[in-house]
């Protein structure tokens, strides 16, 4: 039997890809439109392409996150988006909410948490026929969640080159590397864009080189206290890695998904259900997106899965 197929848009990722991807456009009420318009590109080149039964929504939300509270210098260095970005926002909410999309969000966590939450739920309600995933994002966070049943659809260049990543696409991006193994990546190298310490004087080779050897952190450090690393770590890395052991453990806990943020998810209601194309074209015509328009179905009561 054929799998069912869930699709999960990482919201927030889109709007600011699509934001810094396109130029200045406004609606007919001069408002800035272009985030939610280049969202809408991609959104309905997904799903002509990939044909969801089943679609759902993440967002982050303002405030902190439980990473914040546990260091404060997380994505300190990021520099915040324009508010005229943040403006949009509520406009992606609403035209998904007229695509009949649920929108899934909770305080303190970040929206990667709940789409692999919602991953991990979506298998366990789905008994049959198997479920796969698509995570839909404008980065590649999301990698660290793939595996036989979950992708990552998303972005090579501008808005309309995509890629879809499953676990060999995954290993040839990190030379080997498995989807799992990448929190331990930036548990080791760090990431610079989330502010992550990771182990100071390793960097990107010489971390996917020790967990080609050793497959974990974890593992690492118990070669290195049982003397067991042999030839495979140089003097001067396994210098850093001792020096730098809490940091690294506190890399790989601020790196981490958590995979079970307490929402109320029912993959039910992430069905694609009928939708009103008539209320989906005054909403376009009312923010001037009149080639979207042409993009929709022919039919007047269509679903998502028909584009």
């Amino acid at each position: 039997m054929d799998k069912k197929r869930l699709v999960i848009i990482d919201s927030n990722a889109l709007i600011h890809r699509a934001f810094h991807a396109l130029p200045p456009l406004t609606s007919p009420k001069k408002e800035l439109v272009n985030a939610v318009y280049g969202f809408l590109l991609v959104f309905l080149k997904a799903l002509k392409e990939l044909y969801p039964d089943y679609v759902a929504a993440t967002f982050d939300l303002p405030g902190p996150t439980f990473r914040k509270e546990i260091y404060e210098k997380y994505k300190a260095k990021r520099v915040k988006a324009p508010d005229e970005l943040y403006a949009q926002i509520p406009i992606v909410k609403k035209i998904l909410q007229a695509f009949n999309v649920p929108i899934f969000e909770k305080q303190g966590f970040e929206a990667d948490d709940v789409i692999g939450t919602i991953a991990k739920l979506a298998k366990r309600q789905q008994i049959s026929p198997e479920i796969e995933t698509i995570i839909i994002t404008g980065d590649l966070d999301a990698l660290r969640l793939v595996d036989a049943n979950t992708k990552v659809y998303t972005l090579k260049r501008g808005l309309s080159d995509t890629i879809i990543y499953d676990e060999q696409l995954v290993k040839e991006r990190y030379e080997g590397l498995n989807p799992e193994q990448l929190t331990d990546y930036r548990a080791l190298r760090g990431d610079p864009s989330d502010n992550i310490p990771g182990v100071t004087g390793i960097g990107p080779k010489t971390a996917i080189d020790l967990l080609k050897n050793f497959t974990s952190l974890e593992n690492i450090y118990k070669a290195i206290e049982e003397k067991k690393e042999d030839d495979l770590i140089p003097l001067r890395v396994k210098e850093k890695l001792v020096a730098y052991k809490e940091q690294a453990l506190f890399s790989r806990a601020l790196a981490e998904i958590n995979t079970d943020v307490p929402i109320d998810f029912n993959l039910k209601q992430c069905r694609r259900d009928a939708l009103d194309k008539d209320m989906i074209i005054k909403i376009f015509q009312e923010f001037g997106f009149y080639s979207l328009i042409k993009r929709l179905p022919e039919s007047r009561q269509t679903k998502l899965g028909d584009f």
